[in-house]
């Protein structure tokens, strides 16, 4: 199914009188056209969610969000041990503890997800966004711009789909991108967007965004105050195809796209170059392989997959559970216990080599312990304090007043006076068995 389709992309877009106009693809980009696609996704969009996505025939991945800020005095490396190219800093809210130590931000796969790799970026400058995007440019595939993101983490910046109500600052952003992103490494800019209320307001945003030069514009058919529960609404989608298809842009649809198949006749149906899925390939990478390639696959193979990905790439335990949690079923019976890799690989019984691996994986996963603090001086007591506390009499802070009777003294009258104490009888040590 997906040999056909790229077969007969291929033959009209090499036939003159039905090619249609096309933005140039740089030497190093991509075409969006007749691809399925991972979206971006937090959490969800780390490394080894991305290498399962392609494992299962995903043509395109987005990696999460990434913002400018972040990305911005990152050091690059490439891990010894992994082969994974990693983007890693202090983080600013432990920048000044002595035993802060750098964290990852972003990590990608130099081999398997070469060429197929799109940087999407969380920004509301132009500068900082030309800024970020050179930190990673010459090891991706595309840089895409977050324009749809309703997340107030993302908005409350001026980020995602706070771009929407600022379309000039969004259009400065693409144009800087196009301007310097593109000549210097070759590769394309795209930018994915949501619904406006109308379509009117749809069209005349996409028009203005695909006059800045870009590659791509991927369309999540809900409006911004939707949330994934609702069903996507797909009445413009035909329309917003439409404008860039005059552009020469690839326009690709997400929301409510539930696998390849689905994909190929929605592309079919609403004239769209391409697909974008997300909620079903968090739930199931799977669904990027055609029915005639075999469907979908079993949670457990699936499951083992992912944890091998995992483990190869060093990610860190807590992310790894928690895309397992979706992957797997029944997973507070088989998932939610573990704390560790060793715990995970033998709950999903992984075999010997794998358990070795995850011993290794854990132990290089550990925080060395922190340094040991140092004892806290004694407070010096005042002269002024030392003689006030040795003039005697009463004050408020003493424990008991002068006019209250002592603990002898509220001894009641008559009382009979309580026996002594028994002795021991010996003095020696009782043996306890």
């Amino acid at each position: 199914m997906r040999w056909c389709s790229r077969l007969l992309q291929r033959a009209i877009m090499t036939t003159p009188e039905l090619a249609p106009k096309m933005v140039p693809i740089p030497p190093r980009g991509v075409d969006y056209r007749g691809k399925v696609v991972l979206a971006p996704m937090v959490r969800s969009g780390e490394l080894p969610c991305r290498l399962l996505a392609l494992h299962y025939g995903a043509d395109l991945v987005w990696g999460p969000e990434t913002v400018d800020h972040a990305l911005v005095g990152s050091t690059r490396r490439v891990n010894p041990r992994t082969g994974m190219v990693e983007w890693s800093r202090i983080p600013s809210n432990n920048a000044k503890a002595p035993d802060a130590t750098e964290s990852v931000i972003y990590r990608l796969d130099p081999h398997r997800e070469a060429g197929k790799l799109i940087f999407q970026i969380g920004t509301s400058d132009a500068d900082r966004a030309v800024a970020a995007a050179r930190m990673v440019a010459a090891d991706v595939a595309g840089i895409d711009v977050n324009a749809g993101c309703p997340k107030p983490f993302s908005t409350s910046g001026g980020m995602g789909a706070a771009l929407l109500r600022t379309p000039d600052k969004l259009v400065r952003i693409l144009e800087a991108l196009v301007r310097e992103i593109v000549p210097e490494f070759g590769i394309g800019v795209s930018v994915k967007i949501r619904l406006l209320e109308t379509a009117e307001e749809t069209e005349a945003l996409v028009r203005r965004l695909v006059a800045t030069g870009i590659t791509g514009l991927t369309v999540h058919c809900r409006t911004t105050p939707m949330r994934p529960r609702e069903r996507a609404i797909r009445g413009q989608l035909r329309m917003v195809g439409e404008v860039c298809r005059e552009a020469g842009v690839a326009c690709v649809m997400n929301g409510d796209v539930e696998g390849r198949d689905q994909a190929v006749e929605l592309m079919r149906e609403f004239g769209v170059d391409g697909a974008m899925i997300a909620t079903a390939a968090e739930k199931n990478p799977s669904v990027f392989r055609a029915a005639a390639d075999g469907g979908k696959a079993e949670w457990k193979e699936m499951a083992q997959q992912f944890v091998r990905y995992a483990m190869e790439v060093e990610n860190k335990y807590g992310n790894t559970k928690f895309s397992l949690a979706h992957l797997v079923k029944g997973a507070h019976q088989i998932v939610s216990w573990t704390k560790t890799y060793e715990d995970v690989v033998k709950s999903l019984e992984m075999g010997e080599e794998a358990l070795k691996r995850a011993i290794e994986v854990d132990n290089l996963l550990k925080k060395p312990p922190p340094p040991p603090k140092p004892p806290k001086a004694k407070k010096l007591e005042s002269p002024a304090k030392r003689k006030k506390g040795s003039q005697g009499g009463w004050s408020p802070k003493s424990p008991q007043s002068p006019s209250s009777p002592s603990k002898k003294q509220r001894v009641v009258e008559g009382a009979p006076k309580s026996p002594p104490r028994a002795q021991p009888a010996t003095e020696e040590p009782i043996a306890v068995n």
